[in-house]
């Protein structure tokens, strides 16, 4: 028996693991605890690593569709037979044509996110297709554009959390562990805020809140602290460009308004604001994406922005921090074309020179299926299932049927790699040597550590670094692919960071220090030299420059007569401890826990419409059907259904719509769309 110390991949938190390995088989995990960050806690999917290592569903071999059936090749074959289709489609449409998706597990995992970016520059096309244009970029750019850089929670030395659409038991358990400690330890005051009353907001105080109007209460918030002059006004005068607009455009949205426009009571609305604003050291905790995917997405992260900003707790101990980053080589190579979408979106694309690589997936079926802008003809998916995490899955389908040509890179075949003509395996994470992501935007922590190999990978499964650069070889672009080994591209990678060495101890390393009130010495990165509480880029684009209250695309408000069709209001991406997105039902021991997708409704709002707990469901929108059991639950807000992502036979994203989208970003809406429950037949 032997341990590998190492970290897993399984979501972004990236966990320390204990790996146990006899006689060559990965046999037991347990938490780290020696892990400076995570200290030992392990979730579920951690515990069953092993399952999931040895799942029978692993793609441990190449394989083309013939003949509408798989057939085993090697993998000369199988990497000819892409070069080949590949340039083919690069001859007769352009480079362009090409569009390579990069999912969740791509962008925890640096080595995938950044060898799928240079592949894509080799070849060049500008369309990387990445999770990124539906998870956590909008709140990166919504900071960027008000401090410029990204601010990360320092949570640990709060006394005051808001936890804004965020259940940490089902996204971050860690962290919900962390917050009963200090709820049972410390003085500490808890504010949820969620159309659910999760098992934490029984712990603090609750705010039940219509889905999609989280920028109504927020407004009312700074309309309270502002009037009652709870700010902090010497940070205020000395630090941010802005303030007098913001506390002249606030006037309109009181309390009383935003108690009709939410559901919450008017006093309750005063009544946390000035928790807020009195603590010593408050810190929002947004939900993982419950405040981005739906029309006012990036006012709502800019909106909790000022929140911090008009009490001062920013950059200082409890609140939000700025946190350095690991400097690493930057794999990229340059590119001038423009991905899809950078014209409709264009901040997007490019804020003040900093350019993104990432394209705007939702416009991806369109140039498929229409050839607009330019036709998509080809696809590569690593680490990425885009018919199951996209919106309006049936189009999504559709879309990847009209392709001359598909390859999917990954360890399972997942739902989307079902329509590829060629499966390329991929090893684990657990099967090679590579990042782990523990530092800065993830963890608020500067802390990063080298993931050990705990086995020798599977079958004839090879590292995606490998995959990216043998193809590549094939179609004349091996120049840009010189590595040979796992070793070679961390020393380059870990070059510029001043502590590759230090990286390769067992524990990984802190490469900085939290540096507190930074702003005194540096101040901000932007334009103005100043936290950006009018934002003049977002006017120059013809975007409000101060955020204000947009109503849900569909709601009893903005669509009364849709409403009354589809009287209940859906929130989707309901996070489960059990799975990450659209991964690990293939596991048994996980799926024993978590069995099958449930639509969470309260009593009442089941009983107005004649439907009983357990019974099978059809819910409906205007873009589809799917059947789930439902589940009641008196801890749902009334009139609100809550449905679980990243079911394959249960997709929710059957039921949202890739044409609503968020205006600066192109976020889709899966927060807050109308749909009807009925009983389902048998």
């Amino acid at each position: 028996m032997t341990v590998v110390n190492s970290s897993c991949m399984l979501c972004v938190w990236d966990c320390g693991v204990k790996a146990h390995v006899e006689d060559g088989k990965f046999v037991k995990a347990e938490g780290l605890k020696e892990h400076p960050v995570t200290k030992g806690y392990i979730c579920p999917r951690g515990e069953n690593l092993p399952a999931y290592l040895y799942s029978d569903s692993r793609l441990l071999h190449p394989y083309r569709r013939k003949n509408n059936t798989l057939e085993r090749i090697t993998w000369d074959q199988a990497l000819d037979i892409c070069a080949e289709n590949l340039n083919k489609v690069k001859e007769k449409y352009g480079a362009k044509s090409l569009a390579i998706f990069c999912g969740s597990v791509g962008v925890e995992n640096i080595e995938v996110a950044a060898f799928a970016q240079r592949f894509k520059s080799a070849f060049n096309t500008p369309n990387l297709l990445s999770v990124e244009n539906i998870c956590y970029r909008l709140r990166i750019l919504a900071r960027q554009m008000t401090f410029g850089r990204y601010l990360a929670e320092d949570f640990d030395k709060a006394e005051c959390i808001i936890l804004w659409g965020h259940n940490p038991d089902g996204s971050r358990a860690m962290l919900a562990e962390t917050i009963r400690e200090k709820l049972a330890n410390e003085k500490m005051e808890l504010i949820v805020i969620d159309p659910k009353r999760t098992a934490l907001a029984e712990k603090g105080l609750h705010l039940q809140i219509r889905p999609g109007t989280d920028a109504a209460l927020a407004l009312a918030m700074l309309h309270v602290i502002i009037n009652e002059d709870r700010c902090d006004n010497e940070f205020l005068e000395g630090y941010t460009k802005g303030f007098p607009e913001l506390k002249e455009h606030i006037q309109q949205y009181t309390p009383e308004w935003a108690a009709g426009v939410t559901g919450i009571p008017e006093s309750d609305i005063k009544i946390v604001s000035r928790i807020f604003a009195q603590s010593n050291a408050s810190c929002i905790l947004q939900g993982i994406n419950t405040l981005d995917q739906h029309q006012n997405g990036f006012q709502n992260s800019r909106l909790l922005s000022l929140l911090q900003i008009v009490t001062g707790n920013i950059d200082k101990p409890g609140t939000w921090l700025t946190i350095p980053f690991l400097r690493m080589a930057d794999l990229r190579l340059p590119m001038e074309e423009k991905p899809i979408g950078a014209d409709e979106y264009p901040l997007f694309h490019s804020v003040w020179g900093r350019v993104s690589p990432y394209g705007i997936a939702t416009l991806f079926p369109k140039a498929a299926l229409e050839g607009d802008p330019y036709p998509m003809k080809a696809s590569i998916v690593a680490a990425a299932n885009p018919l199951v995490t996209y919106p309006d899955s049936a189009l999504y389908k559709k879309a990847f049927e009209a392709l001359d040509f598909r390859v999917s890179i990954d360890p399972f075949i997942n739902e989307t790699a079902e329509l590829s003509d060629v499966l390329l395996p991929a090893c684990t994470f657990l099967e090679k040597d590579s990042l782990g992501y523990v530092y800065g935007v993830v963890s608020g922590e500067p802390y990063a550590m080298l993931r050990k190999k705990v086995i020798e990978p599977l079958g004839e499964s090879k590292p995606d670094w490998w995959i990216w650069s043998e193809l590549a070889k094939r179609m004349g672009m091996g120049e840009y692919f010189t590595w040979n080994s796992e070793e070679e591209i961390f020393d380059h990678l870990l070059e510029p960071s001043g502590c590759r060495d230090e990286l390769k101890n067992e524990l990984g390393v802190f490469f900085a220090e939290k540096e507190y009130y930074q702003y005194k010495a540096k101040g901000f990165p932007t334009p103005s030299k100043k936290i950006e509480i009018y934002s003049d880029t977002l006017k120059d684009h013809g975007y409000d420059p101060l955020p204000g209250y947009i109503e849900p695309a569909q709601s009893p408000v903005s669509t009364p007569e849709l409403f009354k069709e589809y009287p209940i209001i859906l929130v989707s991406g309901a996070r489960q401890v059990e799975y990450a997105h659209s991964q690990q039902r293939n596991i048994p021991a996980l799926r024993a826990l978590n069995p099958e997708p449930l639509a969470e409704m309260h009593p009442a709002t089941a009983q107005r419409y004649g439907l009983v707990n357990g019974e099978k469901v059809n819910i409906t929108s205007p873009k589809g059907t799917v059947k789930m059991r439902l589940k009641t639950n008196e801890a749902m807000m009334t009139g609100v259904v809550s449905v679980p992502h990243g079911w394959g036979l249960a997709n929710v994203n059957q039921l949202t719509n890739i044409e609503t989208r968020e205006p600066i970003t192109g976020y889709p809406d899966f927060k807050a769309i109308l749909v009807r429950v009925e009983s389902a037949s048998y």
